[in-house]
């Protein structure tokens, strides 16, 4: 695995007061997903589909809740090239209608992990070997000020989503490795 150093050396925290959700409208195709999280979606729809715009709703009816980008890659339906189907508004805020459902108790399916994973993006190359790389975006910034000020690192900041895709022994080999690298760098 290749793990670009910003993930271990950066600040990050989410802050949805300032960016709105920004990352869920924004883009020209939808999240990562794969034929399981596809499973998992459908099994979730009937819950999430209250929360979810007619503009959406009408995408779902029509192309799925997932389809293969230009890129071929396989992604959540959008809404006019746009917002992910799944992008549902409170008090001026993007949220995740799935995320949503399941934090009500609805469903046991959070979201895809490619999203719980952002600013993380994960990348499989042609023999196999999975990078992460931290994907900086203007919209982040305040994320970025806020991480900073609570001293949380992108990987601490992504830590249940980190733990979720690739296993709590793996995450405490990574938090070895960011401790080690932080000693190191603050010697230099």
């Amino acid at each position: 695995m290749l793990i670009s150093s910003d993930i271990l050396t950066e600040f990050f925290c989410c802050d949805l007061n300032a960016c709105h959700g920004e990352c869920c409208v924004e883009g020209d195709a939808g999240a990562p997903v794969t034929l399981d999280e596809v499973g998992e979606i459908e099994n979730c729809l009937d819950a999430a589909w209250p929360y979810m715009s007619a503009s959406a709703q009408t995408v779902v009816d029509r192309q799925g809740v997932a389809y293969t980008d230009s890129e071929g890659d396989l992604v959540t339906s959008i809404v006019e090239g746009r917002d992910c189907v799944f992008t549902c508004h409170e008090n001026g805020i993007c949220l995740c209608a799935l995320e949503k459902v399941c934090r009500e108790g609805k469903t046991f399916f959070p979201k895809p992990v490619s999203c719980a994973l952002y600013p993380i993006r994960e990348k499989t190359f042609s023999d196999g070997t999975v990078g992460l790389n931290y994907h900086e975006w203007k919209v982040c910034q305040p994320a970025v000020v806020r991480g900073r000020q609570l001293g949380l690192r992108v990987y601490q900041f992504l830590k249940a989503p980190l733990i979720r895709r690739f296993g709590p022994e793996w995450y405490s080999e990574l938090e070895g490795v960011a401790t080690a690298l932080l000693l190191h760098s603050s010697r230099d």
